[in-house]
């Protein structure tokens, strides 16, 4: 197989902020307890009208002006989100007509939190067929937590946002080396929303799944490829909460310094976040070495995905 690269990546986030004040307030706790519990001081939410292919479109062309290549090279376009609304077609379709894409084919990933981790693999196989392939990871949690009454323990979590990532056959900044998939149907209904009403979480069950399956994903794709935790540059998590972040750092034998974390200021923006995390990573440092991308979310689907720096 051909290789693939990681070229940049790009994001998207609304001017809202909503801190933790301002929820406490609606949900009868304090700020102090968000933050204990969450490690989120706030998050940014999107105006209403704005949807997810609006910051779907945002993120994709911040991060094809870093990347400085043209839309409509685009060989393949992925998109990932569970927040985009129910029915059909997905986002996909819209992001690619505003870019300018005619008959460039553009995949929905209806998946909450692990779906740019999902998209990241499928372009590295792809990407060898397809050529550039744009990977988009967009959610619009706001409008879930505003649907219906919440559960104080889940509403305080999300924000809204945008990431992308280009990934290519031509040689980039990161060479991609290997992923791994892993998904179990039978925690289906601890973490799901059916498009109306509240969104379901079993706290206790999703955490608990979450620290185990992260970590051992990580090791499972670290040890495919004889690298050790140690030598990882950063690890690029999805943003859950930061209680999660420390809880995998932990279990890998690393300092929480090297898992990469802005869920303070952003919140749980789901399918995005692991991007946004990244594109913010990459504008402020210039370390080299392996990079680890990990998601886990509800389905239950998860895993890791192993990049270097290209010589």
């Amino acid at each position: 197989m051909i290789p693939a690269y990681l070229h940049g990546f790009g994001a998207y986030l609304p001017e809202r902020v909503v801190a933790n004040a301002e929820l406490a307030e609606r949900l009868g706790r304090t700020s102090e307890w968000i933050e204990s519990v969450s490690g989120i001081q706030e998050r940014r939410w999107a105006a209403p009208e704005a949807t997810v292919s609006d910051m779907g479109v945002a993120a994709a062309e911040d991060c094809l002006r870093k990347a400085g290549v043209p839309a409509n090279t685009l060989g393949m376009l992925i998109v990932a989100s569970g927040s985009g609304a129910r029915g059909f077609p997905g986002p996909a379709a819209e992001v690619a007509a505003r870019l300018g894409l005619d008959s460039t084919p553009a995949l929905d990933l209806p998946m909450a939190s692990a779906g740019s981790l999902f998209g990241l693999a499928l372009a590295m196989r792809l990407a060898e067929t397809q050529g550039d392939v744009l990977v988009v990871g967009a959610e619009k949690m706001s409008a879930v937590i505003e649907a219906a009454p919440q559960d104080p323990n889940t509403a305080i979590l999300f924000g809204d946002g945008a990431g992308a990532a280009l990934v290519s056959a031509r040689p980039g900044r990161w060479r991609m080396l290997d992923a791994v998939l892993h998904s179990d149907g039978k925690y289906r209904e601890d973490l799901a929303f059916q498009g109306t009403g509240p969104l379901r979480m079993n706290g206790l069950t999703v955490i608990l799944q979450a620290a185990r399956k992260i970590p051992s994903s990580i090791t499972e794709v670290l040890g495919r490829q004889n690298v050790s935790a140690q030598q990882v540059a950063v690890f690029l998590l999805h943003q859950a909460n930061l209680n999660l972040l420390t809880r995998v750092a932990k279990s890998l034998g690393v300092s929480p310094e090297k898992v990469f974390s802005n869920v303070q200021r952003y919140g749980n923006t789901s399918s995005a976040s692991m991007l946004i995390a990244a594109s913010e990573w990459s504008e402020t440092t210039s370390v080299r070495g392996p990079i680890v991308f990990s998601a886990f979310g509800a389905g239950f689907h998860w895993g890791a995905l192993l990049a270097d720096s290209a010589a």
